[in-house]
């Protein structure tokens, strides 16, 4: 009977280890869109508040509860017939050799995502290293208000349909590339009793956004922080 329970034990502790392994093996796989560890940006004490030249204006994003991330290829160049974006890539290279436009874009996505899901979980910790100072005591403003209030968000992020780099400059030491999102969501918000307060819960809305990420190309760190969101006009 003993040698019985022993070999259920050997039995079941590998099984127990072919299931780690095999949860190791799927979950440490990271796609390019994923790797959001280029965009974390310096601790909260480093220079880049606010990158020279770009206004402080910030507009909280609605996270998302479950991010999906399309394969739809990123631009490795300026759009035919655009000098001025061909230019700011220009003059980053020449301050940053190793910036490439497609892996950039590539990068935006992930760090999109990450962020609009932390902040739609209220996840300040999560958001605190990928912005700016000014832009996370926005985003925290904002999550302090919904606890505030009771209320809780929803939101999906069902797809980005398109990321786009629409602007690129120098401005001083820090290099500024600002993408376009347009992407498909669903946010709703509910008050403590679980009412819809605000959205709907089965509309998909279509959104355009224009966030705007910075780094100090001085800097040996190449993380970059996103330091303005806003809407297209």
């Amino acid at each position: 009977m003993g040698d019985m329970a022993f070999m259920d034990i050997l039995l079941f502790a590998a099984v127990a280890a072919f299931l780690i392994l095999r949860l190791r093996s799927i979950l440490g796989k990271r796609t390019g869109a994923e790797d959001a560890e280029r965009w974390r940006a310096r601790p909260p004490e480093r220079t880049l508040e606010r990158a020279e030249g770009v206004p402080d204006n910030v507009t909280p994003f609605p996270g998302a509860g479950r991010p999906t991330i399309d394969a739809t290829p990123a631009a490795d160049a300026a759009p035919a017939g655009d000098p001025a974006l061909q230019a700011g890539y220009d003059a980053i290279r020449r301050a940053d050799p190793s910036f490439v436009p497609g892996e950039f874009v590539q990068g935006a996505r992930g760090a999109f995502e990450m962020i609009v899901q932390a902040f739609a979980q209220g996840d300040t910790a999560t958001l605190k290293p990928l912005l700016a100072a000014d832009v996370y005591e926005g985003f925290a403003k904002a999550i302090k208000d919904r606890l505030a209030a009771k209320h809780t968000l929803e939101t999906t992020l069902v797809g980005i349909r398109s990321a786009e780099i629409v602007a690129a400059s120098m401005e001083g030491r820090f290099a500024n590339v600002t993408v376009k999102f347009v992407t498909e969501q669903v946010n709703v918000t509910r008050d403590a009793d679980g009412n819809v307060v605000d959205g709907e819960a089965a509309k998909v809305t279509v959104l355009t956004d224009l966030w705007t990420f910075a780094r100090d190309t001085r800097n040996r760190d190449p993380n970059w922080a996103l330091v303005r969101t806003e809407e297209p006009a």
